[in-house]
């Protein structure tokens, strides 16, 4: 599933980290993407979620694998679609 980042400050320090609590929730694993770069980060990595570098507007590939995987996916979009609680 792909998704944009709509809130003003991107994926930043707080926004990853609510994503992190997030991603700790679920058994599943869970990997993002920036659209048009092969590096994959697991969700459960601020370090990673701030190398994406995802700015307002950019695009973020999102895929679970795990018994829990499509409301891991779910609530990822939901996350994500909320703006991370800032908009």
């Amino acid at each position: 599933m792909t998704l944009r980042v709509k809130n003003n400050l991107g994926l930043h320090a707080r926004a990853a980290a609510r994503l992190v609590r997030l991603a700790t929730t679920f058994e599943s694993s869970i990997l993002l993407r920036r659209a048009g770069n092969d590096l994959s980060v697991d969700a459960r990595s601020i370090l990673g979620l701030l190398q994406l570098a995802a700015a307002y507007g950019v695009e973020v590939t999102i895929s679970a694998e795990g018994a829990d995987e499509e409301q891991a996916i779910a609530a990822v979009e939901e996350m994500f679609l909320d703006g991370f609680g800032e908009m």
